[in-house]
């Protein structure tokens, strides 16, 4: 949930926009709970004590907001009821309709496009590139290593300050080495890219990518081609690619709606704020529905949009 426009715009006004609370997953853009109340209790009750409480902390925090990102819509509309001004952003996932190969995959969408996908897919290979998919034990420390240069090489020319330590990967692969695929390839012996994937029940989270060396539609094949294989393989529903880039559209990723909702404690720049959020919500809903008509499934195929 990007807001520093939102930050930028207060400032200029004389306010101080943070601190401010944020109710999330550390570093983990998925949607999912984040009013976490107990089964067998009075949930309504409880969630409105919740959200009240988040209102009276900014108060008492002296924070200028907060916001709750990655809400089931649910919670977003239950939120929205208490006062909360309601956003919404768009991710892109693959769906598994029951399919057995990654052919049957193939089989569902237009011919030029499943045509582009095998050219893609022929083509990333090249240059004697092997593609390895690890998990589990097969993860090593010299993996381990070289995944850390690629999201140190994409993180600073992208984002600036890659926010992950080397230890970090090491204690995943310790911990969790069986719910970590990770994507990678190698040319001439040596590891030159790799994407970072988390396994979940019926999902997998694609998260980072990173590359010393670039060839023509390798990214495609390690971020989104394996994702599938991988998840057509273990019986995955969904292949959570993330958010921005509309190139995933022809590769079998379609929009998804998500939901966030955030209490302005000022009420000139709540009343700023949600006039933008009106007119941003038109704008996704529209954008979704243009981007999964653009999709490359056959018409006859097509997902149906969330």
């Amino acid at each position: 949930m990007f807001d520093r426009g939102w930050a930028d715009a207060y400032q200029r006004a004389g306010g101080s926009y943070y601190p401010k609370l944020q109710v999330s997953v550390p570093f983990t853009p998925a949607t999912g709970p984040r009013l976490l109340i107990r089964e067998g209790g009075d949930a309504d009750q409880v969630a409105m004590a919740l959200s009240g409480g988040l209102v009276a902390l900014c108060g008492l925090s002296k924070a200028s907001s907060a916001h709750v990102t990655f809400a089931r819509e649910s919670e977003w509309r239950f939120l929205a009821a208490q006062g909360f001004l309601q956003r919404t952003d768009q991710q892109f996932h693959w769906h598994n309709a029951g399919y057995h190969s990654f052919d049957d995959f193939l089989a569902t969408l237009a011919s030029r496009h499943r045509k582009a996908i095998k050219r893609e897919r022929r083509d990333a290979t090249l240059n004697g590139i092997s593609i390895h998919c690890l998990t589990g034990r097969d993860i090593t420390e010299d993996a381990w290593d070289a995944f850390f240069e690629f999201y140190i090489e994409t993180g600073s020319r992208k984002w600036g300050r890659p926010y992950l330590t080397r230890a970090f990967y090491s204690l995943i692969g310790e911990s969790m080495a069986d719910d970590v695929l990770l994507v990678m390839a190698k040319r001439n012996g040596r590891w030159i890219a790799g994407a970072i994937n988390f396994i979940g029940g019926d999902t997998l989270f694609g998260r980072h990518w990173g590359a010393i060396e670039h060839h023509p539609f390798l990214h495609f094949e390690v971020c989104y081609y394996q994702a599938i294989e991988f998840a057509i393989a273990r019986c995955l529903a969904t292949v959570e690619a993330g958010a921005q880039g509309e190139h995933k559209i022809a590769r079998g990723y379609l929009p998804q709606t998500t939901y966030s909702a955030h209490y302005i404690a000022d009420p000139a720049l709540r009343r700023a704020i949600a006039d933008y959020l009106k007119r941003e919500r038109m704008y996704v809903d529209e954008m979704g529905r243009e981007l999964t008509e653009a999709g490359p499934f056959r018409k006859s195929d097509a997902a149906d949009p969330a």
